[in-house]
């Protein structure tokens, strides 16, 4: 009897935190999205746009669930350290590091999208 409640208690508790199995593939869909940001970043190719795609990939990887909010994490963070570390602007990588953390936390990446920005972005 003993055993049969602690099985069901285990059940219990593996059932509440059954979505650890969904993280690396979110992790890796995130990762995609951010991707897919910076591509179309680059093919934008649009003055002042960059903190738009920034929290875009942001908003965009986090909407896929826990692993997709620590890949844009690990993503963005390690994007800006190596900025800092090879010389660009301090102040630059702190404004794009609140356009991640507004796309990360469920912000509209549109406050940021400049004027005249192609509507395919």
């Amino acid at each position: 009897m003993k055993l049969l409640l602690a099985g069901i208690v285990l059940i219990l508790i593996v059932e509440a935190n059954a979505q650890w199995f969904k993280f690396p593939g979110q992790a890796a869909q995130g990762a995609h999205d951010m991707y897919r940001a910076y591509r179309d970043m680059k093919d934008a190719n649009w003055k002042n746009s960059d903190k738009y795609f920034h929290a875009r990939g942001n908003a965009d990887a986090a909407a896929r669930g826990a692993g997709g909010r620590w890949a844009a994490e690990v993503i963005s963070n390690g994007r800006e350290w190596v900025q800092e570390r090879t010389g660009h602007g301090a102040e630059d990588s702190a404004a794009d590091q609140r356009a991640n953390e507004h796309g990360r936390n469920g912000g509209d990446p549109n406050v940021y999208r400049p004027p005249g920005l192609p509507d395919g972005y």
